[in-house]
């Protein structure tokens, strides 16, 4: 479902400025992967999935969503093929329309829209349905402004909203990281329920180890723009930030020094 060949990425080049973020890296998901990718600031988390979504154009290699080469689309272009949750829950929802407008708005992603454009009785009810799966009664506040719903339940309609349309890939950029420990515990799960409802191909971005070990099937670690672990199938199942941690170590030449990926 997605495939990146040798793609990098240098920002400010020849200034004393200049970083280079993406190092050549290559990464295959097949169809219905939930990968977690982990690693320290500056390790290319971000960068790759902003190179993924098309924020900005790569300096060399490819990007294949389904077999088609986005690689020289603009980010407009890819949203056909993409969700995307952000870090900060009023970054995926219109704080000043109701619910089942902003449900409607990301029905209608791609689609030519008129002032003729209204939600129908019927539509109104998939998406009553589609609220009553999160378990946070928001069924019953429709007609509710989104500015008025906690950051919790925003990012949970936004991941609804991202899923609408049964995306090719899903991106999380650190999805919970703005929420506090339980809101996230059960935004998670909501993201479990949905993924697996959907069968979404998914990249999760986390600096929590303990979550990038419990959720997906398969896990990548990124350090100083490279993948440098890539852990999947049973070895995943069985595998605790203590191994984690080592293998880290063994592959890098160096200690892991992210309190915040730690401690979680």
């Amino acid at each position: 479902m997605l495939e990146i060949k040798n793609i990098h990425k240098v920002f400010n080049p020849g200034t004393i400025n200049e970083k280079h973020a993406l190092k050549g890296v290559n990464l295959v998901l097949e169809d219905g992967d939930f990968v977690t990718v982990i690693g320290g600031n500056g390790a290319g988390k971000s960068t790759m999935l902003n190179a993924i979504a098309g924020v900005w154009p790569v300096d060399e290699g490819s990007i294949i969503i389904d077999g088609e080469d986005v690689t020289k689309l603009p980010e407009h272009k890819r949203a056909a093929y993409l969700g995307r949750v952000f870090q900060d829950p009023m970054n995926g929802t219109a704080a000043t329309m109701n619910i089942e407008e902003n449900l409607s708005l990301a029905n209608r992603r791609g689609q030519r829209r008129t002032l003729k454009t209204r939600i129908k009785p019927a539509e109104r009810e998939v998406y009553k349905e589609l609220l009553k799966t999160l378990g946070l009664g928001l069924e019953n506040r429709m007609t509710s402004k989104v500015g008025l719903l906690s950051g919790g339940q925003r990012q949970a309609l936004t991941l609804l909203m991202a899923t609408l349309k049964k995306p090719k890939l899903l991106l999380l950029d650190e999805h919970t990281a703005a929420l506090d420990p339980k809101t996230a515990a059960k935004v998670l799960e909501t993201t479990d329920q949905i993924i697996k409802r959907n069968n979404l191909t998914t990249l999760m971005i986390t600096h929590n180890m303990k979550d990038a070990i419990a959720h997906g099937n398969r896990l990548i670690m990124m350090m100083d723009g490279n993948i440098i672990l890539d852990i999947k199938g049973e070895e995943k199942k069985k595998l605790t930030v203590e191994d984690l941690l080592h293998k880290f170590e063994e592959a890098s030449g160096e200690e892991f020094a992210s309190d915040k990926a730690l401690l979680g």
